[in-house]
């Protein structure tokens, strides 16, 4: 999925063998929906050669959830965004739930280039400065649940609001927290595409808490949020 996986667990007599189910099913899920391999069936989708109908069952699954979360933001998350086919804004975090159910472990961390989805705890999540390797923005103790990020510092400019075609102006980076990593993940993403007017949408939220940066220094958050410290106005400017 061109990202790192890792796997923390906190019980000394976990058997590291049964993390391999976990890493399997990731592999499959990556032949499937991988948007760089010719051969995956999201390639062949949005080429025209495999019809939706032929699809395997959890791509058909995928693809209705992605619809759902486009008519609940309104557009702003799109699995067709920059015109191809390319779920990964929901399939990573629906993929990583699975892998965490497969562990069987109880005090679990998986961390899916920075989203997590936590089981057992509390864990402390460290939320990274959106312009600063060296900084943290937010500090969070959760008590399983899921952690998203959706910001440009990994991959640069990647995101994209559907409904224009452009990158979203006035955001550095919108995180949030849920039950679920899946759709916190398309939230985050959906979030960040809104521009600065990601911080009321996420406002409406139920079940879900987020924090905002914003490129003039604010950072916005969610009454439910629970990060501590988070920045100082401008300092995530600075």
């Amino acid at each position: 999925m061109g990202m790192p996986v890792t796997a923390r667990v906190r019980d000394p007599a976990f058997d590291p063998a049964a993390l391999d189910p976990a890493f399997a099913w990731l592999e499959r899920v990556d032949a499937l929906f991988s948007t760089y391999r010719p051969g995956s069936e999201i390639r062949r989708i949005d080429a025209g050669t495999l019809a939706l109908a032929d699809a395997d069952p959890l791509v058909r699954g995928v693809l209705a959830r992605c619809e759902a979360l486009r008519r609940a933001t309104a557009g702003a998350f799109d699995a067709r965004a920059g015109g191809r086919l390319d779920p990964s804004g929901y399939v990573k975090g629906w993929a990583l739930e699975r892998a965490a159910a497969l562990t069987g472990a109880r005090e679990l961390c998986l961390d899916g280039g920075g989203d997590l989805v936590l089981r057992g705890g509390p864990w402390r999540v460290g939320i990274r400065h959106p312009l600063r390797r060296d900084r943290l923005c937010s500090v969070l103790e959760v008590a399983g649940g899921a952690v998203a990020t959706s910001a440009t510092y990994e991959r640069g400019q990647h995101i994209l609001d559907p409904r224009t075609g452009r990158p979203p102006r006035g955001v550095l980076s919108v995180t949030v927290t849920g039950p679920e990593l899946a759709t916190a993940d398309a939230y985050a993403t959906a979030a960040f595409a809104m521009g600065a007017a990601g911080p009321a949408w996420t406002a409406s939220l139920g079940g879900y808490e987020a924090m905002t940066v914003l490129e003039d220094g604010r950072v916005l958050s969610t009454s439910g949020y629970r990060g501590r410290p988070p920045l100082a106005a401008r300092a995530a400017a600075a």
